[in-house]
């Protein structure tokens, strides 16, 4: 396959793969929704590509941490701490994870990102880790 193909198609697999994440979360209804869930992918996949192919003797791995460490901050602004409850932890892992399947799908991992999304999608869709409020 081409090359630019076959970066096209992993900036559009890790669209696809961030919108699974986020359309679960749009259903529920949560503040960070499919339309971040995917920037958020989409951003992760595209500047993994580049850091592997358009900046040749340049560290790749130097690019996703920064990816991991940036998202954290985006994550820490969806955390609010009230008197009874801590809100929007879920939020801020979903985020990150939408992240890491956006480096996994940049990088060229495809299946690897492909089970992180569907594990995802099925610890967020399980009513078992739901805690009821105190």
């Amino acid at each position: 396959m081409n090359l630019d193909l076959e970066l096209v198609a992993r900036v559009i697999l890790g669209f696809i793969l961030s919108g699974i994440v986020g359309l679960e979360r749009e259903v529920s209804l949560k503040p960070a929704g499919l339309r971040t869930h995917i920037l958020v992918g989409l951003g992760s996949t595209l500047l993994t590509v580049l850091s592997l192919n358009a900046f040749p003797g340049s560290d790749p791995a130097r690019v996703a941490a920064s990816i991991i460490v940036g998202i954290g901050f985006l994550g820490t602004g969806t955390i609010i701490k009230t008197k009874e409850k801590i809100i929007g932890l879920t939020t801020a892992a979903t985020l990150w994870i939408v992240a890491s399947i956006g480096v996994a799908t940049g990088a060229g991992f495809y299946l690897l990102a492909a089970v992180a999304t569907i594990l995802a999608f099925f610890v967020l869709k399980l009513d078992v880790f739901e805690r009821t409020p105190r």
